[in-house]
């Protein structure tokens, strides 16, 4: 089985939490201490029969060459994507409306973690992106959501289109992210039903054939000198308003 090497102390210590992956080894860069989170990902490690050894300082750096590791790696099977079932089945035992995001096309590994780790915080059920001409779930974009993708039901697939239409025939309401002048305001849409938040790449936004296929767009109207927000930060955005349409007001 592929193994990958999962690298960041939060990271690894939300890969650990979640136990969804198969385990092999903690690596401990030699010098770290072994206190705060680091002794709770050790403790969490042996909890897990999974075995920690510490490693010569250069070879660490060797295998884990100009990123930010913090002494910490740890050897584990690939990311286990789930399916479009398993999504909406997580917000049947929810007992909410789905709420879902698909990516379209979002191809750096900083703007998809930091989307990823805002879609965890928000609930959502499920995360759909093409298997081609996207970032994949790698230890970076792990490592840049840290650790939050080990707990969402990330899917991928061939054609973001096909799953835009079968979330139509299971009345998922597809909403895209797109600042052009006719689409809605988005805290005057309606985003309380059962929803898929569609956001697309940087740079060109969503692509012709998947905006097309949305029920409707919508836009955050700015008020400031900047004129656009980059994609991470717009699809967080959505997402806040997504989650408060449909939270109660205590």
């Amino acid at each position: 089985m592929p193994i990958e090497i999962l690298y960041g102390r939060h990271a690894v210590h939300e890969a650990l939490r979640a136990r969804r992956r198969k385990l092999y080894a903690l690596n401990l860069a030699a010098g770290v201490k072994q206190t705060g989170l680091v002794a709770d990902i050790v403790d969490l490690a042996r909890q897990l029969n999974c075995r920690v050894q510490q490693v010569d300082k250069q070879q660490f750096e060797r295998g884990l060459p100009d990123v930010n590791h913090q002494g910490v790696a740890l050897e584990a099977s690939t990311y286990p994507y789930e399916t479009l079932e398993q999504a909406l089945a997580l917000a049947g035992q929810a007992g909410e409306a789905p709420l879902l995001l698909l990516l379209d096309h979002l191809e750096d590994p900083q703007n998809v973690g930091a989307l990823l780790r805002t879609a965890e915080a928000m609930g959502v059920h499920g995360v759909v992106l093409p298997e081609r001409r996207s970032a994949a779930i790698t230890p970076a974009v792990c490592n840049a959501s840290s650790g939050a993708v080990e707990h969402l039901r990330i899917v991928q697939v061939t054609n973001i289109g096909r799953t835009q239409e079968e979330l139509k025939r299971r009345n998922v309401w597809i909403v895209g992210l797109d600042d052009r002048p006719e689409a809605r305001e988005l805290l005057r849409s309606d985003l309380s039903g059962a929803l898929a938040l569609v956001v697309g790449a940087e740079g060109g936004g969503l692509s012709r054939l998947v905006r097309e296929q949305c029920d409707w767009l919508v836009r955050i109207p700015m008020q400031g000198q900047v004129g656009s927000l980059n994609a991470a930060v717009a699809g967080s955005v959505a997402l806040v308003a997504a989650r408060s349409a449909r939270t109660p007001t205590r």
